[in-house]
């Protein structure tokens, strides 16, 4: 994803202008147009989306799954929109409005593409870790990968899987991903 590089900031009433259809991001003042989405894309961010959200219902968390395009209001100050490929929110006060999501969801899950990867393993990786996000993850389809990262009170703690691994959501203690039983090419 290359930013555009032009001398205005924008902001994100830029992003609400955009003609339909088209998705971008604003990080900072600087917009990130974003490609479409493949197809093992979409059935990534399927089975795992039904997977957490099976999860919350089965165990009444207070938590709700969103996946994208669901907007995140990241900051106040009207610079950072996102649109993470899956989103868990568990403070209800963060959804106050129909709008998306003002304030840091708890979990976010960023399902690689090779347009974004440099945009989810750095500059996404920053801006999470620097706004409150309690655990990042970034899912690889293309190297069968998933790199975690858990900022837990200040601390960063990050681990890498192989789509082999049975994998821990550190910000519940009884939720194990085990992405061999996703229906993957």
């Amino acid at each position: 994803m290359e930013a555009l590089k032009l001398d205005p900031t924008y902001t994100i009433d830029d992003i609400l202008a955009l003609p339909d259809g088209e998705r971008a991001e604003l990080i900072d003042g600087q917009i990130y147009y974003m490609a479409s989405p493949t197809r093992t894309h979409q059935e990534m961010l399927m089975d795992l989306s039904a997977t957490i959200y099976n999860h919350i219902k089965a165990t009444g968390k207070p938590c709700k799954v969103f996946p994208a395009p669901f907007a995140v209001y990241l900051k106040k100050d009207n610079s950072t929109y996102v649109e993470p490929d899956i989103s868990v929110i568990c403070d209800p006060a963060k959804l106050e409005n129909d709008k998306g999501c003002v304030g840091a969801p708890d979990w976010i899950i960023e399902i690689v593409s090779p347009s974004s990867a440099s945009h989810d393993y750095f500059r996404k990786l920053h801006l999470y870790q620097a706004n409150g996000v309690r655990e990042y993850w970034i899912v690889d389809p293309g190297s069968r990968s998933v790199v975690l990262h858990y900022f837990a009170e200040g601390d960063h703690q990050s681990a890498e899987y192989t789509f082999n691994d049975k994998i821990n959501v550190n910000i519940w203690d009884d939720l194990t991903l085990d992405f061999g039983e996703f229906d993957i090419d």
